[in-house]
C-alpha cells in the first residue's frame, strides 16, 4: 500500500460523519473558550468579543469549530486539507445556523500563507502535532495579534512510568510525545504566557470517538476480510484503541491555553 493509499484508506475509517475525528467533547470546547475570554473580559484595552477574529487550525469536520460560532461573535476561518471534513462542516454550520460566522479553506496547515498578526484567537484540537508542537506554536504565534489568545490541546504524558506496552507504541506512533512540564516549558520558551491548563475526561474519548469509530472497525473487518494490507491498518486502530482502555490512567489529550505575550 502507497503513502497515499494509506491516507485515503485512514480518511476511509475516519468518515466525516463521525461526531468528531479526535478526542474532545463540547463541554472542554466551552470551558477552553470561557477560560481564555476571561482573560481579556476585564481588560479595557483587549479585543472587543464581538469582533474577535477566531483561526481554527486543523478543524475537520468541524466539531469544534461549530462549538465556537455558537458562543462567540465575529468570524472564523476554519482550515483542514480534506475537503470531505470541510464539506461536513459547511452541511453541520448551516443546519445549526452558525454558517454566516464561518469561512472554509482548504489548505495544508504547514503553507496556508495568511497575514501575520492577523487573528485574536486560534483554536487547534488534537491537530497541532501535525506539524510539530514547537513549529505550530511558532506559526501560531506569528499570526495571533500582540495579546491574542491560543487554545490547543495535544497528547501527553500524564505520568512518568508508563508501562513498557504503552511507552513503546507511541514511541512509534508518536515519537515526539511528551509530558505536561516540557509543553509548558515549550509555550513559555516561544513567548506565550500560560492561563491554565487541564486533562480531557476519559468520556471525552469514547462518547464522541473511539465508541463510533469501534463500530466502524468492526464493519470494515467484514468489507476487508480478503485485503491483508487493509485488515493491518484496522487492527493498529484498534490496538490504539485498546491501549487507552488499559493505560488512560498514564497519558490523555491536555488542553493548554495562553496568550501572546507579554501583557
Amino acid at each position: 500500500m502507497t503513502v497515499g493509499e494509506h491516507l485515503m484508506f485512514l480518511y476511509e475509517l475516519c468518515d466525516p460523519s463521525l461526531p468528531r475525528l479526535g478526542p474532545g467533547d463540547d463541554q472542554s470546547t466551552l470551558k477552553a473558550l470561557e477560560t481564555l475570554l476571561s482573560v481579556t473580559r476585564d481588560d479595557p484595552g483587549g479585543v472587543p468579543h464581538a469582533a474577535l477574529r477566531v483561526l481554527d487550525i486543523g478543524c475537520g469536520n468541524g466539531a469544534q469549530t461549530i462549538e465556537l460560532a455558537r458562543h462567540i461573535e465575529g468570524t472564523i476561518l476554519a482550515v483542514d486539507d480534506h475537503q470531505p471534513y470541510l464539506d461536513e462542516l459547511k452541511r453541520r454550520a448551516e443546519a445549526v445556523g452558525v454558517s454566516g460566522k464561518i469561512r472554509i479553506m482548504s489548505r495544508d496547515m504547514s503553507d496556508m500563507e495568511l497575514t501575520e498578526k492577523s487573528f485574536d484567537l486560534i483554536w487547534s484540537e488534537g491537530a497541532l502535532y501535525i506539524i510539530g508542537f514547537e513549529q505550530g506554536l511558532a506559526l501560531c504565534h506569528s499570526l495571533l495579534v500582540p495579546d491574542g489568545l491560543l487554545a490547543v490541546s495535544e497528547l501527553c504524558w500524564l505520568r512518568p512510568d508508563p508501562p513498557s506496552e504503552c511507552r513503546h507504541f507511541f514511541k512509534n506512533e508518536y515519537p515526539d510525545m511528551a509530558n505536561i512540564e516540557t509543553r509548558v516549558s515549550q509555550i513559555t520558551g516561544a513567548g506565550y504566557e500560560l492561563v491554565d491548563h487541564f486533562v480531557l475526561p476519559e468520556s471525552a474519548w469514547w462518547e464522541p470517538y473511539y465508541n463510533p469509530v469501534e463500530e466502524r472497525l468492526r464493519s470494515f473487518r467484514r468489507s476487508y476480510s480478503a485485503d491483508p494490507k487493509r485488515l493491518a491498518m484496522i487492527e493498529l486502530f484498534q490496538t490504539e484503541i485498546e491501549m487507552y482502555r488499559a493505560y488512560s490512567h498514564y497519558y490523555g489529550y491536555v488542553f493548554f491555553l495562553m496568550y501572546k505575550g507579554p501583557r
